[in-house]
């Protein structure tokens, strides 16, 4: 896309040369980008509450959704001599409630938490002896609980009897569940989830399956393995309201980069190219901080005549809240020469909402444009709006206040463009979405706002007016930073890898918060997406370390600063470090169910190690050094053979003697004695080094299984990733001879499936950060890409259109569990070996 710049900078693939500018009207610069199908794109990435995703391989083809998968309705058409094209998002009428979840009312229910008898999911099974209760059915706390279920199990049955609805219209059951979730409609088995935790699933209806004119009954079991619990469902109708912009562009292409994902579309005889920019530059602790992205749009006809065109874009309050049936505002105004729309709940019940799969419902949503002649800025009815923009290229403007639930009737935002006549040579524009939070993060009881607002000095008017004023220069940075990014994994890794790398970089830093605690310190906090939403944890800052290693480790201090924090105030006594402090966005201590005593202070200790390697100074740990000392000293007496415990990889379950985290401790007690080195405590550098090459003497004898090395050290014939030991090469630690690695990775190729080599012997599926870290163990770049090859190929053909999932299945690409998760940074780890 050609933009109008006051610069001309040319980036060349294989490398960035900047050349002088010569006189010319339009400046042009050199198309950045890859093309190729991820699962899901990343559009607009903030934090982990603005996080806007397409998740189809056209634009226009499905809404665009939140990262949980709930819409973040974004809708962008375009209108051409009269005709009128939608290229962004999908019109998705909201289902109306046939027999209501407890997001719209609470329902009764018949339930236990003892295995009931057998045929409890048929109609007339005898359930008087069951309790009753209200949904949903839930920890306390959580979603719209209102019956508590502390138990492993509950089972729950639900009569009802069908009111009239129209022979045309759909059904559709919405459930939610956490975790394994089994379904009966009138004793027919309809879902059965394995283990998984959903929410807001939607699921077309068999209407044969119904009794239209007697009771019906829904049967559910659900299983809770651990953390929260929850069972909600109804059944849903269409609306009779029917989509306006049903003409769709054709899309051409669709490419990526770092910061940046661009779309090519035909619009009959224009062409529109249409830019998601999210300004994370790791360079620029402001910037990336600021809550602003940016939609650039370019018009150009494709037939050599001039045409009349005009631009919209909608977005909706759904942006700004949790549930639909959350009451919310929206209004109209101007910021300086900006015209925004803002929304938000009535509500405003800040921070008062924790857990995984849950939005915000405090602060306010923005949607923002340079104010002009030809632009206008709306807000009104869902339908009403944008039968205005097809029948006439415009939109009213009268309301300026308006108030709904949106489970009733859902308003917009929207704004327009009218471009006028287009010809050959492009018109430009964009607009801006932003999220002011107010208060972002309580830590340890104090509320804290968002870096960008440097301790509330800043306002949101002030960061759209300067998102607005520096656009171009960012535009250019941005550019800059895509260029490096691309060429600095390509030449680490391969097309493929750095292909990767481009759709981890927004996933890995939107999953993230910045601010400042009251002393000034850097807090980077991790929520932990599609897991237990824990804020904050080591076993996720360790497996996305590598990205903030190679480019800003101030940032991955900021994420490790919590735990220390947590350790040395005394709030955390345990001599080993904590798993998390808090479930987000709420960071006042620990709520995971269970520790990680060798997992978590081996973390520690080894991203201390390599904060210090990067830098070339060991200033960070010798500020921790005490604490980093207790969990070194904990790993020299517990490491060597662990005891019956978690790993980072907990979904696998408790397990003893645990030959890869063993491999951890020692690389931790191997970094703690280069800290030392580094801080000149000769005589510590020489125990702890000395004690690490002694452990990985055993270790190799006791895991040695002839052509490759044990799970566990009590089990011949089994197998696992060794992962952890990529930082003996990475930090050169020198502690285990190069045959060990090298070993493994000749038995792993044997061990690979169509889509990647498995965690371990257990199961057959796997995790993909892991497979980089174990890729990177290769002494060659042939070897490196038989471990890429398959992971890109699951990358690009997963059935499962969600933002990049971690833990997937090696036969066939599908998803297990997890997605959207910062993790993924470690895809960058191939770059730090220089």
């Amino acid at each position: 896309m050609n933009r109008i710049f006051f610069y001309c900078i040319v980036f060349m693939l294989t490398g960035t040369l900047l050349q002088s500018c010569q006189p010319a009207a339009t400046p042009v610069k050199v198309e950045q980008g890859e093309s190729f199908r991820a699962p899901a794109y990343p559009l607009i990435t903030i934090d982990p509450y603005t996080s806007a995703w397409s998740t189809s391989d056209n634009l226009f083809d499905t809404p665009v959704k939140h990262w949980t998968g709930k819409n973040h309705s974004l809708i962008g058409a375009i209108r051409v001599d009269g005709q009128t094209y939608r290229f962004l998002g999908k019109e998705e009428i909201p289902l109306q409630p046939v027999l209501p979840s407890a997001k719209y009312e609470a329902w009764e229910a018949r339930y236990v938490t003892q295995e009931p008898a057998r045929g409890w999911e048929k109609p007339g099974f005898n359930d008087v002896s069951w309790k009753s209760g209200l949904a949903a059915f839930g920890t306390p706390n959580s979603g719209e609980t209102n019956t508590s279920w502390t138990s492993p199990h509950i089972w729950v049955r639900r009569e009802f009897t069908l009111p009239a609805i129209s022979n045309d219209s759909e059904l559709y059951l919405i459930y939610s569940h956490d975790d394994d979730f089994e379904l009966y409609l009138n004793g027919t088995e309809i879902i059965n989830t394995g283990n998984r935790a959903k929410s807001n699933v939607v699921l077309k209806l068999d209407k044969s399956l119904l009794n239209a004119d007697g009771k019906n009954t829904i049967a559910a079991h659900c299983w809770d393995r651990g953390g929260l619990a929850y069972v909600d469902f109804g059944i849903f109708r269409e609306s009779d309201e029917k989509p306006v912009f049903a003409q769709t562009a054709v899309q051409n292409s669709v490419k990526m980069t770092a910061t940046q994902t661009k779309y090519d579309f035909t619009c009959g005889p224009v062409d529109l190219q249409v830019e998601f920019v999210s300004p994370l530059l790791m360079d620029d602790l402001d910037l990336l901080s600021r809550p602003v992205n940016y939609i650039n749009y370019q018009v150009v006809s494709n037939d050599g005549q001039a045409h009349d065109v005009e631009v919209y874009f909608e977005t909706t309050p759904e942006w700004a809240v949790n549930e639909l049936n959350q009451e919310v505002e929206v209004t109209t105004g101007k910021i300086g020469d900006l015209s925004v729309a803002k929304t938000g709940t009535t509500e405003q019940a800040i921070l008062q909402k924790k857990g995984d799969n849950v939005r915000i419902d405090w602060g306010y949503f923005y949607l923002a444009t340079p104010g002009a002649a030809n632009k206008t800025m709306a807000i009104g009815d869902f339908v009403d709006m944008k039968k205005s923009f097809a029948e006439g290229g415009k939109i009213s403007s009268r309301l300026d206040k308006m108030t709904a639930v949106m489970s009733n009737s859902m308003p917009v935002l929207a704004c327009t463009d009218a471009v006028g006549k287009v010809s050959a040579k492009p018109a430009n524009g964009y607009v801006m979405l932003a999220y002011d939070d107010m208060e972002s993060i309580q830590y340890f009881e104090k509320n804290l706002k968002a870096w960008w607002t440097k301790d509330g000095q800043v306002t949101i008017d002030e960061a759209l007016t300067a998102a607005a004023k520096d656009y171009e220069s960012i535009m250019a940075r941005c550019d800059a930073a895509d260029a490096k990014i691309y060429e600095e994994a390509l030449a680490a890794g391969g097309e493929k890898y750095a292909r990767l790398c481009l759709l981890a970089y927004r996933q890995t830093i939107a999953a993230h918060k910045l601010v400042k605690d009251t002393e000034g310190n850097t807090l980077f906090l991790s929520k932990e997406n599609f897991s237990n939403g824990s804020i904050g944890t080591v076993d996720i800052t360790y497996p996305s370390a590598p990205l903030f290693l190679k480019y800003n480790p101030e940032l991955l201090k900021g994420m490790m600063n919590p735990i220390f924090y947590y350790s040395e105030s005394g709030k955390w006594a345990k001599p080993f470090a904590a798993h998390d402090v808090g479930t987000y966005p709420i960071a006042n201590g620990q709520t995971y169910g269970g520790d990680m005593p060798v997992e978590e202070s081996g973390n520690m200790v080894i991203l201390a190690t390599a904060i210090a390697t990067v830098e070339g100074n060991a200033d960070y740990a010798a500020k921790h050094w005490d604490v980093l000392t207790t969990w070194a000293n904990y790993l020299l007496e517990n490491g060597l053979d662990p005891e019956n415990q978690l790993c980072t990889d907990d979904f696998a379950g408790h397990f003893a003697h645990n030959v890869n985290l063993s491999a951890k401790a020692i690389m931790g007690i191997a970094g703690y004695g280069k800290l030392a080195e580094m801080l000149g405590k000769a005589d510590v550098a020489e125990k702890y080094t000395t004690q690490a090459k002694q452990m990985a003497q055993e270790w190799i004898k006791m895991a040695n299984d002839g052509d490759h090395y044990r799970l566990t050290f009590d089990q011949p014939g089994t197998w696992s990733q060794k992962y952890n030991l990529v930082w003996d090469k990475l930090l050169n630690l020198g502690i285990f001879p190069p045959e060990v690695a090298q070993t493994e990775i000749a038995y792993y190729l044997t061990k690979q499936n169509k889509y990647g080599l498995p965690l371990d012997n257990r199961r057959t599926y796997t995790k993909s950060d892991w497979i980089v870290w174990t890729a990177t163990l290769a002494n060659d770049n042939e070897t490196f890409q038989k471990f890429m090859d398959p992971l890109y190929k699951y990358v690009t053909e997963t059935p499962d259109r969600v933002p990049m999932s971690d833990w997937y299945e090696t036969p066939t690409a599908t998803q297990v569990g997890f997605q959207a998760r910062s993790v993924v940074g470690g895809y960058f780890i191939k770059m730090l070996e220089k």
